[in-house]
C-alpha cells in the first residue's frame, strides 16, 4: 500500500473537508477517489477543472449564505410566534430573494456553459 502526501493552505483544506463530509466520506476516501477519477480522464482541460473548481467554491458560498438566511428566518419566526414584533422580517424575506435569483442565476450559467460545450 502506497501512502501519498500534499499540502494544502487551510482555505482548501476547508473546501476538502466540506466535500468530504458532504459526500459522508472521510478526507483520505475522498482525496483518493477524487484524484484517481481525475487520472483516468487525462482529457480534461485545465479550463475545465477550474470550472469545476469555480463553481465548487460558488455552492459552497451559496450554502453559507442559505445558512446565515435560515437562522435569521428562523429568528423572525420565534418573534412572531412570542407575539412579538419582527421588525428585520422584511430584510430578511429580501435576502431569500437575492439568495434564489443568485441560485437561479447560477444555475442558468451553468446549464448555458453545459449547453455550449454540446
Amino acid at each position: 500500500m502506497h501512502q501519498p502526501s500534499c499540502r494544502m493552505n487551510d482555505d482548501e483544506y476547508q473546501l476538502l473537508t466540506r466535500a468530504a463530509a458532504v459526500c459522508n466520506m472521510s478526507v483520505a476516501s475522498f482525496l483518493a477517489h477524487a484524484s484517481l477519477k481525475a487520472a483516468r480522464d487525462l482529457d480534461r482541460t485545465a479550463a475545465e477543472i477550474a470550472d469545476e473548481r469555480e463553481m465548487l467554491n460558488e455552492l459552497f458560498s451559496l450554502r453559507r449564505h442559505l445558512g446565515r438566511i435560515g437562522n435569521n428566518l428562523n429568528q423572525v419566526a420565534k418573534a412572531l410566534n412570542s407575539d412579538g414584533h419582527a421588525p428585520q422580517a422584511r430584510a430578511v424575506l429580501s435576502a431569500v430573494h437575492r439568495a434564489a435569483k443568485r441560485v437561479d442565476a447560477f444555475t442558468q450559467r451553468r446549464v448555458d456553459s453545459e449547453t455550449s460545450v454540446a
